[in-house]
């Protein structure tokens, strides 16, 4: 993937990471978090495999998806 492609999907992680601090809806904010977390890993894997932003990324990945699936 060329880097500035890599580049635009880091711009967007960023943009919807920081958008999930603006919401008030706990759901809502789980779903923009999730997507930014889930651009993060894909930026992290396609700028030649950065484990420092892949890991927590697709931990929290997963625990947003074990808050937005569980029954209260």
């Amino acid at each position: 993937m060329s880097p500035e492609i890599t580049n635009y999907i880091g711009y967007a992680a960023s943009f919807f990471v920081v958008l999930s601090f603006v919401l008030k809806d706990i759901k809502k904010i789980r779903i923009i978090n999730l997507i930014g977390c889930i651009f993060f890993v894909i930026y992290g894997i396609y700028s030649n495999y950065l484990w420092p932003i892949i890991i927590p990324n697709a931990i929290l990945c997963i625990i947003q998806g074990y808050h937005l699936v569980k029954k209260d």
